[in-house]
């Protein structure tokens, strides 16, 4: 595979993760079991469920310092036709984190990732899409201006 291939294939797995990483778990299955995927696979390795440190960085930009720890489930799964994929979930659903690597690793088909893109990524950036914006109006509506009158004895 050419390199310019691979870094294409690459940002397309990281952004179908980032949108799966975010997705509910029951929306993420109900949406993959619509696909009717026609696959077999092998867990590799996982469900294993470890913590993580959450590192930080003063000011976005400073000195960094460890913020605290996160519990993170990760999994491996290999298909029959030998793509292997990898996941990281937040938390410690096992069953997303698997769920996730099998969809990692259909991406890596060339005949399968435009009607996984279609039929479970679109929808699923649509929603969370929804979801921010209406999570935007409601913090719009709490926003509270303040400002200073001059009086005129000063």
């Amino acid at each position: 595979m050419r390199q310019a291939d691979r870094s294409g294939l690459n940002a397309q797995r990281k952004a179908a993760m980032a949108v799966m990483a975010h997705a509910p778990a029951a929306e993420l299955a109900r949406l993959w079991a619509a696909a009717e995927p026609d696959i077999t696979s092998e867990t590799v390795r996982g469900p294993e469920t470890g913590l993580v440190m959450v590192r930080g960085r003063i000011g976005g930009g400073g000195d960094a310092f460890n913020l605290g720890e996160a519990t993170v489930t990760r999994a491996t799964v290999r298909l029959g036709t030998g793509e292997i994929g990898h996941s990281y979930a937040l938390g410690r659903d096992g069953d997303k984190a698997v769920l996730a690597a099998t969809i990692d690793a259909v991406l890596q088909r060339p005949g399968d990732a435009a009607e996984i893109e279609a039929r479970v990524l679109a929808p699923l950036r649509v929603a969370l899409d929804e979801a921010r914006e209406r999570q935007r109006a409601e913090t719009a509506a709490t926003k509270v201006e303040f400002f200073t009158m001059v009086r005129g004895e000063d």
